[in-house]
């Protein structure tokens, strides 16, 4: 699996955040994802994006599975990467969200590695692609890029009954990091990531939410060559997010 490390470990401050692309499961990869990766980079952490393995030759659970074994990896590297007792976090945009979501339940269910913290932004959680916000820019649209995205990353229905695969429809939240969770007011997934926030803090989980305007999320966070509308916003709720104490156990 193929991964590239950014940032200035100088200013991380023991920060650590492995990062997962969009590409709606089938597409995507490192290039596509370096506005996020280097948004984070430049919030005070360093980042290391991992290419996971992609549908529909790598079907649910290959991604998550991968995703984990790089968590482990990050975990165990992470004096060298960022210093000793560097923290660890997880970050995903659009389907990266879904299995930085899912991953964290992994980790959480496995006892280990230990995560600092979940940073979520315009995640794809949602397999019926239904909600108000994803009717609102698909207009009259029966199909989509998202919805062709799950039928080839899951193998079968039955697949989105299983919590690492969904996320969103798990039965058990508790125990998760930090979250946070960002979508844009103009964003396809805003709805399904605000419902899963408010999941989160049903569960007891410490959420910290943002509704950024005018971002064009997801598909401006892939145009590498042209900087995010909403960068200097996206990159400001990182920075508080990633500087804020980790809640020790009681």
């Amino acid at each position: 699996m193929r991964l590239r490390v950014q940032g200035d470990r100088r200013t991380a401050a023991g920060r650590i955040v492995l990062h997962l692309h969009g590409g709606a499961f089938t597409g995507g990869g490192l290039d596509s994802g370096e506005c996020l990766a280097g948004l984070l980079a430049g919030a005070g952490a360093m980042v290391v994006s991992i290419a996971y393995p992609l549908a529909p030759g790598h079907p649910f659970p290959e991604a998550v599975e991968a995703g984990h074994a790089a968590l482990a990896w990050v975990h165990e590297q992470r004096s060298r990467i960022a210093g000793p007792r560097a923290r660890v976090f997880l970050a995903g945009e659009e389907a990266g969200g879904n299995l930085a979501a899912a991953i964290a339940l992994m980790a959480r269910d496995r006892a280990a590695p230990p995560l600092a913290g979940l940073l979520l932004v315009t995640p794809m959680l949602d397999p019926c692609t239904a909600s108000a916000s994803q009717r609102a820019a698909q207009g009259e649209q029966v199909q989509c890029r998202f919805a062709e995205g799950w039928s080839q990353y899951l193998r079968s229905p039955r697949d989105a009954e299983h919590p690492y695969a969904v996320p969103a429809f798990a039965q058990r939240l508790a125990g998760l990091p930090p979250t946070l969770v960002l979508a844009g007011e103009d964003d396809p997934m805003r709805d399904e990531a605000m419902t899963f926030a408010r999941r989160l803090q049903q569960a007891g989980v410490t959420v910290q939410t943002g509704l950024i305007p005018a971002t064009g999320w997801p598909e401006s966070l892939e145009r590498s060559t042209e900087p995010c509308p909403c960068a200097a916003a996206a990159q400001a709720q990182f920075a508080r997010f990633l500087a804020a104490p980790t809640p020790q156990p009681s």
